[in-house]
């Protein structure tokens, strides 16, 4: 996604952006049904670029820097406004033609995670595994790929509902106000546990502050809102914690400089904390 004047730019693979254009024509409709959230609006169109209108204002990912103007006081407000709006989605009751846009939407259930996990763990093994220098992350790796699917599988999922798919603050604009916040970025979409989007959103939250991009009183704010979410959305604390885990699974496999290192501790240390709720 490319932000120009007046306008955001999104350059797809030849074909895929009629497509793309479809999904967010019909996540406006279902989100207009709430008033939680506002979405840009489609300029034009074509085959492989998609320009929608822009949506003033700052992300909560901006609102959350260390070098942000924003006061202590306005940053948890913006986010309790999130929570708030989060909550009124998926808590509205579905008519005919939101059951239908849900319906038709990809599955993206515990199976199919794990299922996909494991191609992603496959792949970074087959690069990998055979240097000698690589062999303990490797062993490592694959530990605890099977531990993130026996818990992704290992408790019964809670229900399924519309998720955004790859929730964070940069897909969230803060309008100001009462106007509502806007979300960008419906290509992920699909029906998945409320976990999903819950735990992704506080996944980039902890590697923010790992990485000391963001100060610990702001992390604790928005940690906090999430988690309140997650409560009042009764989402089952294990279901939470096994989408946690598979998000930072993905993130041990980001070619980046001590991603793998900096993942699979985090991933470790949680185990060891972590006591599930059900037997």
């Amino acid at each position: 996604m490319v932000r120009a004047e007046g306008c955001h730019i999104k350059i797809f693979r030849p074909g895929q952006a009629i497509a793309s254009a479809e999904r967010c024509a019909h996540v406006a409709t279902f989100l207009d049904a709430a008033g939680a959230f506002t979405t840009p609006r489609i300029l034009r169109s074509s085959e492989d670029v998609l320009v929608l209108s822009t949506l003033q204002g700052p992300t909560l990912y901006q609102l959350g820097e260390n070098d942000s103007a924003a006061s202590d006081e306005s940053f948890a407000w913006e986010w309790e406004k999130w929570a708030r709006s989060w909550i009124a989605q998926l808590s509205l009751p579905h008519g005919r033609a939101a059951r239908s846009f849900l319906d038709s939407l990809p599955l993206r259930s515990a199976e199919v995670e794990a299922a996909d996990l494991r191609r992603c763990v496959n792949r970074w093994l087959r690069h990998f595994e055979n240097v000698p220098e690589m062999s303990p992350q490797a062993s490592a790796l694959r530990a605890v790929a099977e531990d993130v699917t026996r818990n992704l599988l290992g408790t019964a999922p809670d229900p399924l509902v519309w998720s955004h798919g790859d929730l964070h603050g940069e897909q969230i604009i803060v309008a100001g106000g009462r106007s509502p916040l806007g979300l960008l970025d419906f290509d992920e979409g699909a029906q998945a546990e409320a976990a999903l989007d819950l735990a992704s959103m506080d996944m980039r939250l902890e590697l923010r502050r790992r990485r000391n991009h963001m100060s610990r009183a702001c992390y604790h704010t928005a940690h906090l809102q999430v988690m309140a979410v997650a409560q009042e959305l009764h989402v089952n604390p294990d279901r939470f914690h096994a989408y946690s885990d598979s998000l930072w699974l993905r993130e041990a496999l980001v070619p980046r400089p001590g991603r793998l290192d900096m993942a699979t501790a985090v991933l470790d240390e949680r185990a060891k904390q972590y006591q599930p709720t059900q037997a």
